[in-house]
C-alpha cells in the first residue's frame, strides 16, 4: 500500500477541558525506527487515562476531594509523573494493521492486524528506564497512523471486530494484571468495584476465567448486565458493603473506585487477604486505619506496570475466546468530545470506542 506523508489525528494542546483537543489533518505520519513498525489505526478506544491526562489530575499538586482537577502542574502531571510534552497524541487503546516496519523487524510482519500493548518498556529504540504509557509519555493511536516498537506490537487471530478488539488492550491488560498480582485463583471469592465500567466488567470476565466466585459492585440498573457476564452476585454501590456482605468474607479486592467508602474494602477483607487498586473515581484520598492493616496481615497492591506476562496471555485468551468484548457505543474520532462526555456519565456498561477512518 501507499503510505501517505500526513494523517488527520486529534492532538491534546495543553491541560484543560475538551477545547483542547483539536482535530488536525495534515499531521506528519510517523516513520518506523530501528525496532518499531508503523501502524494503520482502525479503532482506539477512550480510557480514564485521556481524560485524567488532559486535566492533569494525574498532578499531586492537582487533585481537589471532590476528583477534580484543579490547576495542573506541568511538572508531573503525566502518567509516570513528569511532564508532558505537547501537543500529544493521546489513545492508548489500540487495534491496526501493521503497514511498515523498521531495520531489525521481520517484513513478513506487514499485514498483521495487532493489538498495542499499553504499557510499554521500549521506546524510540531505547529500553525505558521507567516504563511509559502509550499516548501519554508518547503519541498514541488518535491518529490514522502510530508507531511502536514491535515488541509491543502483538499480533492477534479473532474473528472480532477492529472495534470489537479495541475495547481489550487497556481495560482488560490492567484487569489482568491485578488478579496476576493478587494471585487469584478458583478458590478466591472477589470483590470487584466500579464493575460496570471497562475494566470493572473485565475483571468480571477474567476472574471467572479463573474460576473464582465473583461478587460485583455496581449501580441497581446495571445489575443484570453484570451478572450476565459471569458475576455470582452483585451488591449496589451506594449501600453498606459490610452489612451486605459481613466482615472478613473475601479474600480479594480489586478496587477502581477508592472514595468515601475505601474502608469498608479492610474489613470485608479475610485475615491475610489481598487488596489491589488501579484507579480512584470515587477520589484518591482514603482514611486508613492501620491496625487493621497488620492486625489482619493484609497485602496492599498498587498496580500499574503490567507484569511481563499479562498482555500475551491476554492476546491468548481473546483467541481461545475465552472473554468478550462489551463495546458500549461507537464514535467517529473527530467525535471524540461526544464519545468522552458520554463516557464521564458512566451510565453505560463496557466500552466506547472511537473509529479512524483510512
Amino acid at each position: 500500500m501507499t503510505i501517505p506523508t500526513r494523517m488527520h489525528g486529534i492532538q491534546l494542546i495543553g491541560h484543560g477541558g475538551p477545547e483542547m483537543l483539536h482535530l488536525n489533518e495534515s499531521i506528519a505520519v510517523p516513520t518506523p525506527k530501528a525496532n518499531e513498525v508503523l501502524i494503520q489505526v482502525a479503532a482506539a478506544g477512550v480510557n480514564n487515562t485521556d481524560i485524567n491526562t488532559r486535566i492533569g489530575w494525574y498532578s499531586k499538586q492537582a487533585v481537589d476531594s471532590d476528583n477534580t482537577g484543579r490547576e495542573a502542574s506541568a511538572e508531573d502531571a503525566s502518567w509516570s509523573g513528569n511532564a508532558l510534552g505537547f501537543p500529544l497524541i493521546q489513545g492508548a487503546d489500540v487495534c491496526g494493521t501493521i503497514v511498515a516496519v523498521g531495520n531489525n523487524v521481520d517484513a513478513q510482519r506487514i499485514g498483521e492486524r495487532v493489538l498495542i500493548e499499553p504499557c510499554i518498556r521500549e521506546a524510540d529504540g531505547q529500553q525505558l528506564d521507567q516504563p511509559w504509557y502509550y499516548g501519554s509519555e508518547c503519541n498514541g493511536g488518535f491518529a490514522q497512523y502510530t508507531v511502536v516498537a514491535a515488541r509491543h506490537a502483538y499480533a492477534v487471530n479473532s474473528a472480532l471486530t477492529d472495534i470489537e478488539l479495541a475495547s481489550f488492550p487497556c481495560s482488560y491488560s490492567t484487569a489482568e494484571n491485578m488478579l496476576t498480582r493478587a494471585k487469584v485463583v478458583a478458590q478466591d471469592r472477589v470483590l470487584i468495584s466500579g464493575a460496570s465500567g471497562g475494566v470493572g466488567s473485565a475483571a468480571v470476565q477474567l476472574a471467572k476465567a479463573r474460576g473464582a466466585y465473583v461478587i460485583a459492585i455496581t449501580s441497581p440498573s446495571k445489575s443484570e448486565q453484570l451478572l450476565a457476564l459471569g458475576a455470582d452476585e452483585v451488591v449496589p454501590r451506594s449501600g453498606d458493603l459490610v452489612e451486605a456482605l459481613s466482615e472478613n468474607s473475601v479474600d480479594v479486592v480489586i478496587d477502581f473506585v477508592a472514595g468515601p467508602q475505601w474502608p469498608q474494602f479492610l474489613q470485608l477483607l479475610k485475615p491475610g487477604g489481598r487488596y489491589a487498586v488501579s484507579g480512584a473515581i470515587g477520589g484518591p484520598l482514603v482514611e486508613l486505619d492501620v491496625r487493621t492493616l497488620y492486625l489482619k496481615d493484609l497485602t496492599l497492591l498498587g498496580c500499574t506496570v503490567l507484569e511481563a506476562e499479562v498482555f500475551q496471555n491476554l492476546v491468548q485468551r481473546i483467541e481461545r475466546g475465552e472473554i468478550k468484548p462489551i463495546v458500549a457505543q461507537t464514535f467517529p474520532l473527530a467525535e471524540i468530545e461526544a464519545a468522552q462526555t458520554l463516557f464521564l456519565k458512566k451510565q453505560y456498561v463496557g466500552k466506547i470506542v472511537l473509529t479512524v477512518a483510512p
